[in-house]
């Protein structure tokens, strides 16, 4: 389960962005850190029984690092106030779709899917849906699936069909996505319950045939 402390520490972390006061708190990130890393193991070891691609993946394979990348970027703080966990077959460098969870104070979430595909991925996803978009439809339909993200998210779309498809096809709503993802979020009072790790692999059951859809269109 994840730490009340574990919180805290991202909450005071987002207070105090900065090398100084993150170098005198080393030993609190540590232990959030770890604790984190635990609330992974157990997630991973649920998906494990569900989904087959994960059997050789480990926590540290899923988990990102603390430090933010701010070479190209306007916010130059350097340290990021959440912890990702991405679950996909080759860790979370491989490009393909997965699981994700994101423990955030005010903003965490449960997710998954693809998330802006490179051209020849995104290409070949289209492809899938277009071929088999009665297949597709009764996955982001089914009633279990839509009782955890009720829909694919729109964050991510264009305002015109895609080149090569008509205005008319059934799937083109769909098709003009340009992210294939599902999320939602997660109240603060949940995270340190004791059951919250079977909710989230709920979760990432209910998602996993959309999962397994868009890996089979890109493999």
């Amino acid at each position: 389960m994840i730490d009340l402390s574990t919180i805290q520490f991202l909450t005071s972390l987002k207070k105090n962005n900065s090398k100084a006061w993150f170098d005198e708190n080393r030993q609190h990130y540590a232990e959030a850190k770890d604790n984190y890393l635990e609330f992974v193991q157990d997630v991973l070891g649920r998906m494990k029984k569900i989904d087959s691609s994960l059997a050789d993946l480990e926590p540290k394979q899923c988990v990102f690092r603390v430090n933010r990348d701010v070479r190209f970027s306007k916010n130059k703080d350097p340290y990021k106030t959440n912890m990702g966990a991405s679950f996909s077959k080759g860790g979370k460098k491989v490009q393909c779709a997965g699981y994700y969870f994101h423990l955030e104070p005010g903003a965490s979430f449960i997710g998954g899917g693809f998330w802006m595909p490179m051209a020849p991925e995104l290409n070949k996803i289209r492809q899938e849906i277009d071929y088999s978009f009665e297949e597709f439809s009764k996955i982001i339909n089914k009633k279990k699936f839509k009782s955890c993200f009720e829909s694919l998210s729109e964050s991510e779309k264009l305002t015109r069909p895609p080149k090569g498809y008509e205005p008319e096809n059934p799937a083109i709503e769909i098709l003009k996505l340009k992210s294939f993802v599902v999320m939602t979020a997660v109240d603060d009072t949940e995270l340190t319950g004791k059951e919250f790790s079977k909710k989230v692999v709920d979760h990432f059951e209910a998602m996993k045939p959309l999962v397994d859809f868009l890996n089979k269109a890109i493999d």
